[in-house]
């Protein structure tokens, strides 16, 4: 479903449950002006096109010892497909990344890793990534602290571009 099809309704729903995943279909309808069953249809079909992808916790990373957060930049070596691809394959099993972006720029990825401990790091580094596929430089980046970390979509301005 383009977004060009999203009313405004549906867009409320989307922000609504951004903010607060747990509402209620009935007290997102209230929220939203619907009776709950044209609500739960909105949302089903907001489901089933795609759109909402799932609904997750969102977890503090310290309270579950994950005290440090590294964005990683990493090169790949360009000559050899099968290599990158590799790689990608490679990144998406493990754990420890829990983002990773193609991006143009002095990096062909960025991966965001979160570890217990700049220890941890160090192996997860000197253990892993450095002898994942076609690896041929990587740079990191420590967080020091979170200024934005788990922003919502800003929906207002996607029917805008």
């Amino acid at each position: 479903m383009p977004s060009s099809q999203l009313d405004a309704t549906d867009r409320r729903i989307l922000a609504l449950l951004q903010g607060d995943a747990r509402l209620t279909n009935v007290e997102l309808a209230e929220k939203v002006n619907l009776s709950p069953s044209p609500c739960l249809r909105r949302v089903r079909r907001l489901e089933a096109s795609g759109i909402i992808r799932g609904y997750h916790a969102e977890l503090d990373r310290r309270s579950v010892g994950l005290e440090l957060t590294v964005f990683v930049g990493i090169k790949v070596e360009r000559h050899h497909e099968e290599q990158a691809n590799a790689f990608r394959e490679a990144v998406v099993e493990l754990p420890e990344v829990v983002t990773a972006h193609l991006v143009s720029g002095e990096s062909d990825f960025l991966l965001q890793v979160v570890v217990p401990s700049l220890a941890a790091y160090e192996a997860f580094l000197t253990g892993t990534l450095l002898r994942l596929p076609g690896v041929s430089d990587i740079r990191s980046n420590f967080a020091i602290q979170p200024v934005k970390e788990y922003g919502t979509l800003p929906l207002d301005n996607s029917s805008k571009a």
